[in-house]
């Protein structure tokens, strides 16, 4: 059946809620419960509407399908990042925080784009803490280590792993490897000139007490490492066993929790709260998206995209403003919609690259573009680093640092 545009309301309503509360209604917004509220009052509706027209099987592989395994892989990796705690406090020398931020980025591929900034935010918050410049250090790290790191598995970013659960191979996004490393190489270059310049206008007695507090890099919980590489194991080599690859994934996080000390998630001031806010306000997005995918997928001439540049940039865009994983969900199936077929999940591969390009590095353009960025502000905040407002940040930092580098991105590779 033929869906009409009215009810992708519903989906628009819900990605405006997740990008307009925290900035007019913060104080509501913060309570999880307000999340699902908003979830329920406008999923219901509209899984009622797709039941009484008969897309039943829709709404199945939307809830079941999809959010199921993508609530269990980001619970996952969630519980077990969260068992491992760094310590230590090294000198801040443009140097050393370069490598940190060098890190991060092969980390997120591996770890989740969210588990390797929580995993290393407060080494670095502790490490720079002695520094007077430090706000440029965290706007880096929300670009490297929270959105363009994981760019090279299914695990690395949300978008990316919704791709997966389309058909896209998990070995697949290896071949962004070309990709990830310009624009990271680049991001890390401008933060050490950056750094090195801002180091030298460091008054002296911040340098001296930076060298005097130094204490040696030490990790505890490195069980959890273990437990990482089983939920790794379970994306990479369990796709065609959806239940057994979920099953898996809940081993090993209930092994976590069992294995980890109290104490080391007591370091990471570890909660429950953030991946029930994902759960809540994801249960609302996988429901109301599935007409807007439908109608996308049906519509697909009117948009009159067919250039990979094309899916890149509005890809991006939306994914700079809204959540960028049912963003690059959109997009992908536009381009069924458009290309009817191709060599990548039954789309062109250079289309799947310029949508998986545009999802994951554009998250960074804005506080709201990726669920850690906000949380790595929250963080920096709390240790008295005071961070750019929501356009100070645009205007500062990710128009005129992040968005050059994303233009030579496509200009070398689309």
């Amino acid at each position: 059946m033929n869906i009409p545009v009215w009810t992708l309301i519903p989906f628009v309503l819900m990605l405006l809620s997740i990008a307009l509360a925290p900035l007019f209604a913060g104080h509501w917004w913060e309570n999880n419960r307000n999340k699902l509220i908003v979830s329920l009052v406008l999923g219901i509706p509209t899984a009622v509407y797709l039941l009484v027209v008969g897309l039943k099987v829709d709404l199945y592989h939307s809830l079941v399908l999809d959010y199921v395994p993508f609530i269990i892989l980001l619970g996952a990796l969630f519980t077990v990042t969260g068992g491992i705690h760094i310590k230590g406090d090294i000198a801040a020398k443009p140097l050393t925080n370069t490598i940190f931020l060098a890190i991060g980025a092969l980390l997120a591929s591996f770890m989740g784009t969210t588990g390797a900034a929580m995993l290393l935010i407060r080494p670095v918050i502790s490490t720079i803490q002695q520094r007077k410049y430090k706000v440029h250090t965290i706007l880096f790290f929300i670009a490297i280590v929270a959105n363009c790191g994981g760019l090279l598995t299914p695990l690395g970013d949300p978008p990316l792993f919704l791709l997966y659960l389309r058909g896209v191979e998990f070995s697949w996004f290896f071949q962004l490897l070309p990709e990830w490393a310009l624009a990271n190489v680049l991001l890390l270059t401008i933060y050490f000139v950056w750094d090195s310049i801002v180091y030298k206008k460091e008054p002296v007695s911040n340098i001296i007490r930076d060298e005097i507090k130094q204490q040696p890099i030490r990790i505890v919980g490195t069980l959890n490492f273990v437990f990482l590489a089983g939920i790794v194991a379970s994306v990479a080599c369990l796709a065609e066993y959806k239940f057994l690859q979920s099953a898996v994934m809940v081993v090993m996080a209930v092994l976590s929790l069992i294995f980890t000390k109290k104490d080391i998630r007591l370091l990471n001031k570890f909660s429950w709260a953030p991946i029930v806010e994902v759960a809540f306000l994801f249960f609302g997005i996988f429901i109301t998206m599935t007409p807007a995918l439908l109608f996308l997928s049906q519509n697909a001439a009117l948009f009159n995209f067919s250039e990979a540049w094309q899916f890149y940039y509005a890809t991006g865009a939306l994914s700079s403003f809204l959540d960028n994983a049912p963003t690059a969900i959109s997009f992908y199936e536009l381009a069924v919609g458009t290309f009817g077929g191709g060599d990548c999940a039954g789309i062109p591969a250079v289309i799947m690259q310029a949508v998986a390009l545009g999802a994951v590095f554009f998250g960074a353009m804005t506080y709201i573009g990726n669920g850690p960025n906000f949380m790595i502000k929250a963080i920096a905040e709390e240790n008295k680093i005071t961070m750019p407002s929501f356009f100070g940040y645009m205007l500062k930092f990710s128009l005129i640092v992040l968005l050059p580098v994303y233009i030579i991105v496509q200009l070398v590779f689309l």
